[in-house]
């Protein structure tokens, strides 16, 4: 695929992606996994900014994307991650509230963060953070990303739910549930084709 091609549908669904997480599910303190679990606690206990702590978090994991994924991936993964880290940025002073209730920003962010991450992945690259460790295991074992992910988030959610409000380990399951089931639609389309592009990486 063009290299320009491949940048301007990649930033497209890193954008959609912050805008998820900024727009629908931060402002409830929804992580929307596990480096946004860490990103909410950082936040909620040092009022650490949201952009600072999920690119630091990304961009150390991005050792693991070199040497398992491929350097290509690991370029695609910090442009995506900046992409992503840039619309959270520009998009959190300007949201003051909620944009409704809870359930129903829920499920807007989940489906829109779901679609972002399914589309990052098919192009052979990722989120950054559990994404990443993600599409290792999945390449490796064969297993479903989006299950892997569900799990490998799970316990991150759970303690961000303990520390901030109990609540938010029911909102963040139902999150994940819904966004990585969407990221495995996404990715069976091409699964084969997927994985002979990230092995020749």
């Amino acid at each position: 695929m063009n290299v320009a091609r491949k940048g301007i549908i990649l930033g497209v669904a890193a954008t959609v992606q912050g805008l998820a997480m900024a727009v629908f599910l931060f402002p409830h303190f929804i992580p929307s996994g596990g480096a946004a679990s860490v990103s909410v606690l950082l936040h909620h206990l040092l009022n650490v900014p949201f952009a600072v702590s999920l690119w630091m978090l990304n961009a150390c994991l991005l050792l693991a994307a070199i040497k398992w994924l491929g350097k290509e991936n690991a370029i695609w993964t910090l442009y995506c991650v900046s992409v992503t880290s840039y619309v959270v940025n520009l998009m959190s002073p300007l949201v003051s509230g909620t944009i409704s209730f809870v359930i129903v920003d829920l499920l807007i962010g989940s489906i829109l963060f779901g679609t972002g991450v399914g589309i990052l992945f098919r192009m052979g690259a990722s989120s950054g953070g559990m994404d990443i460790l993600a599409l290792i295991v999945s390449k490796l074992k064969g297993y479903s990303p989006g299950k892997t992910l569900f799990f490998i988030n799970g316990s991150l959610l759970i303690l961000t739910g303990m520390i901030v409000d109990l609540k938010i380990i029911l909102f963040a399951l139902i999150c994940q549930f819904i966004s990585t089931r969407i990221v495995d639609i996404l990715f069976q389309i091409h699964i084969k084709r997927n994985f002979i592009s990230i092995e020749h990486q």
